[in-house]
């Protein structure tokens, strides 16, 4: 019998978390701080908008000139020029005048609201197209008359200096994941640079002399490497810059060879396959004495844990740097609920992130059957989560190597370690993985 101590899903995941510490903030340029986590609150400086400027393509007026206005008896205002986005000189609109404006420009002295060109009859001379038209090519367009068939209250139709922000607003928190919408706002209160922490660098490895490269013919006894890619387009959706290194063979000096010369770019590594105690188990083999010849504090810990699929698992660091690792088991569905489960928190930790985890939730199990369960082990089922009903409904079987169920799944169905057996409409947590 073996003495090693089996370890539960939340003491590995807290050993994780207990060892990551996040990546040291660096400023980058706007562009390319997409998916970065800010370290600082960011406060406006400029109020947005910086003027009073026009919502819509019409005529700047003063509410009294229009006041009453209608179809059958029309306001009628001399217009005396045009105002387009990004005008210097503006005119003044007195008593019984229009100025032409496009959206975006800014409100004249003397005008109180804008008059949609809808609502007019697009001045003298032509139609409303034309006389719009007219007015992008004619900056002065002073001259000829307009008629107003509506009446328009003071600010219609014209957004205020800072009604969006105003100096000394906040604009983000820190720990904000930087999206377009926050890289939309940074710019435009005028932020050319941003303090961040970076995207994490994370080098996926799978090993295995079976594994063949997608697109290449199949010899008998071998299978494509779907781990490698499923892992990387997940290190990427965790908000990780993603290296997906190929198949490694089953040689132990070649797998140690490759992770040492991808250190260079990793702030985590993540392998696939090869942890269990087959005699071809080559990361075990390659990594397990890692620690003697590294610096102190180097090393990688294998263990067994409480789960169902997923049992062996390694953790630790490699490298003068201490670059951690996290070695996963090579069946595709225990290598894909590893990584939700550890290597995704072990990103989120790196970005600086407080919630690292995919959000759960209580559902009724909705099946034909009771479902079973080892007991004494997590077990985590594919599932499809109806939110509406409240309710989730398993898809494919157990198996740990049953990657089309996978692809059907947006959760995880979690049957905890005292359960052996859940009947249809037990409350479960569920993982939500979309």
């Amino acid at each position: 019998m073996s003495n090693t101590p089996i370890w539960s899903v939340d003491e590995h995941l807290d050993d994780i978390l207990g060892s990551i510490r996040p990546l040291e903030p660096i400023e980058l340029q706007l562009a390319d701080a997409q998916g970065c986590v800010l370290v600082e609150d960011v406060t406006v400086q400029v109020s947005l908008p910086p003027f009073d400027n026009s919502s819509m393509d019409g005529y700047a007026v003063r509410t009294t000139d229009v006041e009453g206005a209608s179809e059958d008896f029309p306001a009628v205002l001399t217009v005396i020029g045009d105002v387009a986005a990004g005008s210097g000189e503006l005119p003044t609109v007195g008593p019984g005048e229009a100025a032409r404006i496009m959206t975006g420009a800014p409100l004249p002295p003397g005008a109180e609201a804008v008059v949609p060109v809808e609502w007019t009859d697009g001045g003298t001379g032509g139609g409303a197209a034309t006389t719009m038209r007219a007015a992008s090519s004619a900056p002065e367009g002073a001259g000829g008359e307009v008629r107003v068939h509506r009446p328009a209250g003071a600010g219609a139709h014209v957004r205020s200096e800072g009604s969006d922000v105003k100096p000394g607003d906040l604009a983000l928190e820190a720990g904000t994941v930087l999206g377009p919408p926050q890289i939309g706002l940074l710019a435009a209160i005028g932020r050319g640079t941003v303090r961040v922490r970076p995207r994490p660098r994370v080098v996926v490895l799978s090993t295995g002399s079976e594994l063949v490269q997608p697109g290449e013919a199949l010899a008998h006894g071998q299978i494509y490497d779907s781990n490698s890619f499923a892992l990387a387009a997940a290190a990427r959706d965790a908000g990780a810059i993603a290296y997906r290194v190929g198949a490694v063979t089953d040689d132990a000096d070649t797998l140690r060879s490759t992770i040492e010369e991808q250190l260079v770019r990793a702030d985590l590594l993540v392998t696939t396959g090869g942890v269990s105690v087959g005699a071809y188990d080559v990361v075990k083999e390659a990594l397990s004495s890692v620690g003697d010849e590294d610096e102190a504090g180097s090393g990688i810990d294998f263990r067994k844990l409480a789960m169902q699929p997923g049992k062996p698992q390694g953790f630790g660091s490699i490298g003068p740097d201490h670059t951690p690792l996290l070695a996963l088991p090579g069946n595709p569905v225990s290598s894909y609920v590893s990584f939700e489960l550890f290597v995704r928190p072990a990103i989120r930790a790196l970005m600086g992130l407080t919630e690292v985890n995919r959000p759960t939730v209580r559902a009724a199990l909705k099946a034909d059957r009771t479902l079973t369960s080892p007991g004494g082990r997590r077990q985590f089922l594919r599932g499809v989560h109806d939110a509406a009903a409240g309710s989730v409904t398993p898809v494919g079987g157990s198996g740990s190597h049953l990657v089309a169920a996978l692809a059907q799944a947006d959760c995880l169905i979690v049957v905890p370690e005292d359960i052996t057996a859940a009947e249809p409409g037990t409350e479960l947590d569920v993982v939500l993985l979309g």
